[in-house]
């Protein structure tokens, strides 16, 4: 559905002779410069999630921080994030889709100077959940106005370019922190690496007024207020622990949480069966489930994010702790791996329609074979010589051709009244993947190292470098269960 549909769509009829037909060059234009605003949001948000662990250390030093604090301050955003983004989902299917996503940009951008300016680690935490709050509002949205904004090869380019934001945020993030704390501007240390967002966040907002379309949904779906309250309790009884375990040492009330939110997501699902039985909106409809493609593509992308970000976990902490190199030069090391997923994201859709799904299959195979060499490369406790950088572009170029073209595929028979409901179950399994794989492999190698120095560290990597090959060949068997032929919703 294009953005002039959804318009028509979304407010009532005027009186009087019908409006002129729309530019297509000029209509065009503005879809561009629309994604620009979604991706610019998408890059920040991504950005955040990434950069203030390289400031850590600074951080602690200048706030004189404790270690649970220190990582509250971590992961304060990535909670409020993972565990609300299905509710902003419905909250932008109900509200409007411009509307939630302009408010969570301000949330973050506001949230962003709360952080920058923060006077102790209490006010830097709770402004760090405020920013997790203000991306959950934002990212959900960033499907549902591609889905009804933009048409067939259109959308399958924005989705491709949404998914090389995701992979390259996650790499430059680690760049951008070392970067600016090593600057130290004006003697503010860790401060820009949050103060950064207001600026940029302040264009994007005043962009998104002029150019993201207005109107709400025709039909607000309502707020599945049982369904909120149970999903997100089972969430965070699952993303907590995940997020702190390995820090807190995997306390009992912990292991108990965790073990807690499978009951808990079956409480969530038995909520959801009752409140569509009574004619309700639950949060999840079961025929947005049964869409071809939605579910396959949700287990191919949450085994291949998983991995992903995992993996760069452990190696970032194989380069800074095993290999002693800075926070700057380990960023640096990944610039092959986002060239690979930017390449592979912008290059897909050359492959004929016909071979999309085993397209997507041999791509996951592909970083399953790059990463197990880039297990073998750094089992010596050396730095990978010259076939590093070419082993993480194998990576990055299979991820990008995983990534772009499983959103397109498992998004492409949503009909567009439930492009809402699906950004939401693609986004949260995304975000949900990439929590568990650092705390998964994070724990694997971190457990397996052991702070015993460099050997230990390159068995380590070895180690989960073989556990992320497993993942990647688990999303190859998901992948091959997408539809044959892709169809036009």
């Amino acid at each position: 559905m294009s953005e002039t549909t959804q318009n028509r769509a979304d407010t009532p009829p005027s009186q009087g002779s019908a409006p002129p037909a729309p530019d297509p060059a000029a209509q065009k234009r503005r879809n561009n410069r629309m994604l620009v605003v979604m991706l610019g949001a998408v890059f920040m948000a991504l950005l955040d999630s990434t950069i203030v662990n390289v400031a850590t250390p600074t951080i602690r030093t200048d706030l004189g921080t404790t270690g649970s604090s220190l990582q509250l301050i971590v992961s304060g955003y990535t909670i409020a994030y993972a565990t609300l983004l299905v509710t902003g989902s419905r909250l932008g299917a109900r509200n409007g889709f411009r509307t939630v996503f302009l408010f969570g940009l301000v949330t973050f951008t506001v949230a962003s100077l709360a952080c920058g300016l923060a006077p102790g680690s209490v006010t830097l935490i709770g402004a760090r959940v405020v920013q997790g709050v203000g991306a959950a509002a934002m990212m959900p949205q960033i499907y549902s106005l591609i889905q009804l904004n933009f048409e067939g090869a259109a959308r399958a380019r924005a989705l491709s370019l949404y998914a090389a934001v995701i992979g390259l945020g996650v790499v430059i993030g680690q760049v951008a922190g070392g970067l600016l704390v090593s600057a130290d501007l004006f003697g503010t240390g860790w401060r820009p690496v949050f103060l950064i967002n207001v600026p940029v966040g302040v264009v994007l907002v005043i962009a998104g007024l002029r150019l993201l379309p207005q109107g709400k949904p025709p039909k607000p779906k309502g707020l599945d207020i049982p369904g909120l309250i149970t999903l997100t309790a089972a969430l965070l009884l699952l993303v907590v622990p995940l997020v702190m375990g390995h820090e807190q040492n995997w306390p009992l009330w912990m292991q108990v949480s965790l073990v807690a939110s499978v009951p808990a997501l079956v409480v969530f699902a038995l909520v959801e069966r009752a409140v569509a039985r009574r004619g309700g909106a639950p949060l999840v409809p079961g025929r947005v489930l049964k869409t071809p493609g939605l579910v396959s593509g949700a287990f191919a992308n949450f085994f291949a994010m998983a991995g992903y970000a995992g993996f760069l976990f452990a190696f970032s902490q194989h380069m800074q702790s095993g290999l002693g190199e800075s926070a700057t030069r380990t960023g640096l090391t990944f610039a092959p791996l986002a060239i690979g997923v930017a390449t592979g994201s912008l290059t897909w859709q050359k492959v004929p329609e016909r071979l999309h799904r085993p397209m997507i299959a041999t791509a996951c195979v592909v970083t399953a074979v790059g990463y197990v060499a880039i297990g073998f490369d750094m089992r010596s406790g050396g730095h990978g010589g010259l076939a590093l950088p070419a082993l993480q572009l194998v990576v990055g170029i299979g991820m990008g051709y995983i990534t772009s073209p499983l959103l397109t595929v498992a998004l492409a028979q949503v009909k567009p009244a439930d492009a809402a409901d699906a950004s939401g179950v693609m986004t949260t399994a995304a975000q949900i993947a990439q929590v568990l794989g650092v705390a998964a492999y994070g724990s694997v190698y971190l457990g397996t190292a052991d702070g015993q120095g460099a050997d230990s560290s390159a068995h380590a990597i070895f180690v989960t470098a073989l556990l992320v090959t497993a993942g990647a060949l688990l999303s190859a068997l998901a992948a091959l269960r997408l539809p044959r032929k892709r169809q036009t919703a």
